[in-house]
């Protein structure tokens, strides 16, 4: 009888809850307090979302970093590789350039035989001024051999071993070459100097010249071919108290950027010291 009653009143009070929510929604009042539960609801939702995305970037980021530092390696490395690639294709074209210029520079002055070398060291002295190329007496190389380049001359062979040779460039100190000045039909010796210029001695004081003339090889006294281009006045020294007049002279080739040169492979130095008088 008891239960009975019990469950009685928790249907009448079950209905009058359903009967009131209805009145209230009837009456508009439900739609207020359904706002603020959908605001409260959409605040605690952000809140909870800003909580656990810090709670995630916390557990990830470690492992982000280790990733983008790992990715930062690789695409340093890759960087480098191809920067090497870079250096040496432009090296590649580089002496593809030059040895086409020499094989042209050989076609157009066919009167000479010629052997192409590259530059495998330099001299490290202030004082003696040398490179060294890859071929040798087993090339048929000999000491003397005329050294150029499509530029001009370069120097001559002073040593050899079968498979190298040292050139001695015509900035050493102990270089002289017999040339003419092109436009004053005069000759002269070309020295070398410790500064690394080369000048013009034993010039006539009545031989006028004048910067940018042109300095070629005579052909005297048998070291060089002749019409070798050298170079070209710079400047000139002149003294009223010397006998002869200095000119420096520009040097055709840039001796730093010598990478192929070309050997006159047949001409023959004429060695004529003996013939030169010497002071008793």
């Amino acid at each position: 009888m008891r239960n009975f009653s019990s469950r009685s009143v928790q249907t009448t009070i079950l209905f009058l809850l359903v009967a009131g929510i209805i009145a209230l929604a009837l009456s508009g009042s439900l739609g207020s307090i359904s706002g603020n539960i959908n605001i409260f609801l959409v605040n605690a939702q952000s809140w909870i979302f800003t909580r656990f995305a810090v709670i995630q970037e916390f557990f990830t980021v470690p492992r982000d970093v280790v990733a983008l530092r790992q990715r930062n390696t690789e695409l340093e490395s890759e960087v480098s590789r191809l920067q090497a690639q870079v250096v040496q294709l432009q090296n590649s074209v580089s002496e593809a350039d030059a040895l086409a210029a020499l094989v042209n520079f050989s076609r157009t002055n066919p009167e000479n035989s010629y052997s192409a070398a590259s530059v495998i060291g330099r001299d490290p002295s202030p004082f003696l001024r040398y490179i060294i190329i890859d071929k040798g007496s087993n090339d048929g190389l000999r000491r003397g051999m005329p050294v150029v380049t499509d530029q001009g001359l370069v120097g001559r062979v002073d040593a050899v071993i079968n498979s190298a040779a040292r050139v001695q460039l015509i900035t050493d100190t102990s270089s002289a070459v017999n040339v003419r000045l092109e436009k004053a039909k005069k000759e002269a010796i070309l020295t070398g100097t410790v500064s690394g210029d080369v000048i013009l001695d034993l010039l006539p004081q009545d031989v006028t010249i004048e910067p940018g003339d042109l300095v070629l090889t005579s052909g005297l006294s048998g070291g060089f071919p002749s019409d070798l281009i050298v170079g070209q006045i710079l400047n000139t020294k002149k003294r009223d108290s010397d006998l002869f007049q200095q000119a420096i002279v520009q040097p055709v080739v840039d001796f730093t950027k010598l990478k192929i040169v070309l050997i006159i492979t047949d001409f023959r130095p004429v060695d004529i010291t003996p013939l030169v008088p010497t002071t008793p």
